[in-house]
């Protein structure tokens, strides 16, 4: 065992040896996921390196095929992504001109993955190593390039076993939806039982039947101070006053007697400052300070991992990784933070000594990650403002604050309770008072309106002790009413998620996002509303899948991911577990009883065919649900499910062919323009997106292939050839004023634009920023 152990450390100090003597001789290929973290990571490594770019993931599944052969293991059919061709050959260009690739792709499952797809299209695997960091520093990459690693096996199989199921899910139920619903409709592994738990919060709002209540209230005065109790108990026991008849009873029993105190109690309190962030407290918090939605959150917290220009120092990776579930810091980043707390405040604020955060994590995932923190202590958020844009500074100053208070001294409170016992009422007043600011001088948690009070909320009560009379002012009675639990806000739902294991900290962004671009669910006063559409779907889904879109299932597959990363189960069990109740429950679905349970039918049903007479039922069709004939072949008629065509809009367009008005019409492929008078024209055209063609100045439209795929052209079609994938929007570019770029995005970047006439690309927010200052 010992010679093993001894030959495993001298192949270590010999691949570091290898790596250095490598990159001296200037050989090394570089890979990571986006530009920018590309442009920052240059700025540390000597001329002899070459970095490249995957810009997210580059081989997936097939877009129109299920892609696993699940008869042969779960295997998976991967392909390159379309439009990604070009990047892997340059990736694989630069590779066969080095003596080394160093894959320095994301510390995390999806960053794993795209490493070892990188390394599955190189011809010489003898070259390929992987290095890690979770900050964009010089030491962090100079630490990872010494000290290069294998591609971790378990955690690609984690993501291969996450992708599969989500992908079994999706392309086996989602044409369910179809047939039942409505076409384009999609289900989601995680997404369906996030929209549950949203969808059943309104329903038990529906349902909640308020209940009315009283309390009482005195108004109380004592050493020139006001202050209030609250009746407690009666007779020893927990307040019930149901009725107003018995709150005046209450009232008419204490009147006119004295308040004297009964009782006095004293204690000293504290409250620990917040561990730094995780990637679920991060969104939580960005949402109810700064009003961020979770891939706000998580766009600008790459832009901040990623590397910010700072003027002549270039481009400067501010935090740590931000998707992370530990949070755990580098004691060379507490040793900082305790020497800038010494610093910048008395010796009072700081702890003797460090403060420890622990999570219920496996001790691998601990290891593995750190909390959100800044790189650089040093670099307070007033100090580099000037670099920042507004999201990068808000999110930047959030994150800063929270990590440098979590390494202070708790915030300590004189708390005093004070009774007054009126025959069989007591009454208690309730008081505090900060004595020790600690952690508060820099950062205070922030509540959402509804959470509850704690001791820190208290109005501070006079000195008073036993025996000493307080003089009424005023006891009044108050009614209530029991309220229903609150709909959730973006911050409460991924806290709702997180308690449950639904998804992962990763994860949390898309699936809201997904939510809303569905239309299942709508923000309105910053909380989710279910649409009827969203309802309708979870009702579906649940009646007939419940063993699969539940709160329990999810969570346990969420724990037998895990279990794959850490080498306790193996990727193509779980599957397997999981197939088998899938596919029966996919072998015992009643398109027809779907249909009724999306629809309500029963008086389609009792109408005659207006062709034959005949009996009119629900069908299930290509294109979604129909009402058609009993009587078919022999009767060919059909309409639309009542309510699922929508009236025709007007617009200001003039059909080209006859002159008449246009408005939009609703066909299976989505909307279209269609002339006015129809069926005598018959002449249609794609809605203008209000973006020129970069080519001849016409108007770009949405269309589509002969197989059904989605593209933007030109109207002027066939005259002008222009086409592209990406959707165009009337954004100005940044660079030659152009407005007209199309709208992209890639997992490492998140959502940016592309310039149609120069090619420039540019951040959103450089976008918004210049229509606010239009």
């Amino acid at each position: 065992m010992a010679t093993k152990k001894a030959k495993k450390k001298t192949a270590k100090r010999t691949a570091k040896r290898t790596a250095t003597k490598t990159a001296r001789k200037g050989g090394a290929l570089v890979v990571v996921e986006s530009p920018a973290k590309a442009r920052t990571i240059s700025k540390y490594l000597d001329s002899g390196y070459t970095v490249k770019a995957t810009v997210g993931h580059l081989r997936d599944l097939p877009q129109r095929e299920l892609g696993v052969d699940v008869d042969e293991g779960f295997a998976p059919k991967y392909v390159t992504i379309r439009g990604k061709g070009k990047q892997l050959a340059e990736i694989k260009r630069a590779a066969k001109k080095s003596n080394q690739v160093l894959l320095a792709t994301d510390p995390d499952r999806e960053g794993e993955a795209i490493a070892w797809h990188v390394a599955e299209q190189l011809d010489d695997g003898s070259k390929v190593r992987r290095v890690l960091f979770h900050e964009i520093t010089k030491d962090a990459i100079s630490e990872a390039i010494e000290n290069p690693t294998d591609i971790d096996d378990q955690k690609v199989e984690a993501q291969q076993a996450r992708r599969i199921l989500d992908r079994l899910v999706g392309y086996k139920v989602s044409p369910l939806l179809w047939r039942s619903v409505k076409t384009g409709l999609s289900a989601g592994r995680v997404q369906t039982v996030a929209l549950r738990i949203i969808v059943e919060r309104e329903q038990a709002i529906r349902d909640f039947k308020p209940q009315e209540y009283w309390s009482i209230d005195a108004e109380l005065e004592a050493k020139r101070k006001r202050f209030g109790a609250k009746l407690h108990k009666i007779d020893g026991k927990k307040l019930e006053l149901h009725s107003e008849k018995d709150a005046r009873a209450v009232v008419k029993a204490v009147k006119g007697k004295p308040f004297v105190v009964t009782a006095v109690q004293r204690k000293q309190r504290r409250r620990r400052p917040a561990p730094p962030f995780i990637t679920s407290t991060l969104q939580q918090e960005a949402a109810k300070r700064l009003g961020f939605a979770s891939r706000r959150t998580m766009r600008t917290a790459q832009q901040l991992y990623e590397g910010v220009e700072m003027g002549k120092q270039g481009a400067v990776g501010l935090i740590t990784y931000m998707r992370t579930d530990s949070p755990r810091v580098a004691p060379i980043a507490i040793d900082a933070v305790r020497e800038y707390v010494t610093t910048r405040y008395d010796e009072r604020y700081l702890p003797a000594k460090p403060n420890v955060y622990r999570t219920k994590k496996s001790a691998r995932a601990q290891e593995a990650h750190e909390a959100i923190r800044p790189t650089d202590v040093a670099l307070a958020p007033e100090k580099i403002r000037k670099y920042l844009t507004g999201d990068l500074y808000k999110l930047y100053r959030l994150i800063w604050q929270r990590f440098v208070a979590s390494q202070m001294m708790p915030a300590v409170y004189d708390t005093t309770t004070i009774d007054f016992d009126i025959d069989k009422y007591l009454f208690r007043a309730t008081g505090s008072v900060m004595v020790f600011d600690g952690f508060h001088v820099l950062y205070a948690d922030t509540k959402e309106a509804g959470e509850e009070q704690t001791f820190e909320d208290l109005a501070p009560v006079p000195a008073l002790e036993k025996g000493d009379e307080a003089a009424v002012k005023k006891i009044t009675p108050n009614q209530h009413f029991t309220e229903p639990p609150p709909r959730f806000s973006e911050a409460s739902l991924v806290k709702e998620l997180e308690a449950n294991g639904i998804g992962r900290p990763s994860t949390y962004a898309s699936i809201v996002s997904t939510l809303r671009e569905r239309d299942y669910v709508r923000l309105e006063n910053r909380r989710f509303n279910p649409t009827d559409l969203g309802e309708t779907v979870t009702r579906v889904m649940v009646a007939r899948f419940p063993d699969i879109f539940n709160v329990e299932f999810t969570s346990q597959m969420e724990t037998e991911l895990d279990k794959v990363e850490e080498g306790e189960l193996g990727w193509q069990t779980v599957l397997q577990d999981f197939y088998g109740p899938f596919s029966k429950a996919l072998e015992s679905v009643d398109t027809a009883a779907m249909i009724r349970e999306a629809h309500d039918v029963g008086e389609i049903e009792k109408e005659p065919c207006p062709t034959c007479g005949g009996k009119l039922t629900v069908k299930s069709g290509r294109f979604g649900p129909f009402v058609a004939c009993s009587n078919y072949p022999e009767c060919r008629y059909t309409k639309p499910l009542k309510g699922d065509k929508a009236p025709d809009k007007p617009t200001d367009e003039v059909c080209k062919e006859c002159g008449a008005p246009m408005v939009i019409k609703a066909g299976r492929y989505g909307e279209f323009l269609a002339c006015t008078q129809y069926p005598k024209c018959k002449h249609t055209r794609p809605i203008p997106l209000g973006v020129k063609c970069p080519k001849c100045g016409g108007e770009l439209a949405q269309r589509r292939t002969r197989r059904g795929r989605s593209f933007y052209g030109c109207s002027n079609y066939p005259e002008c050839d222009f086409s592209t994938w990406h959707r165009p929007v009337p954004d100005r570019c940044t660079e030659c004023g152009n407005e007209g770029a199309e709208q992209r995005s890639t997992k490492a970047r998140g959502e940016y634009r592309l310039c149609l006439k120069c090619g420039n690309e540019f951040s959103v927010e450089e976008a918004v920023a210049d229509v606010a200052g239009k």
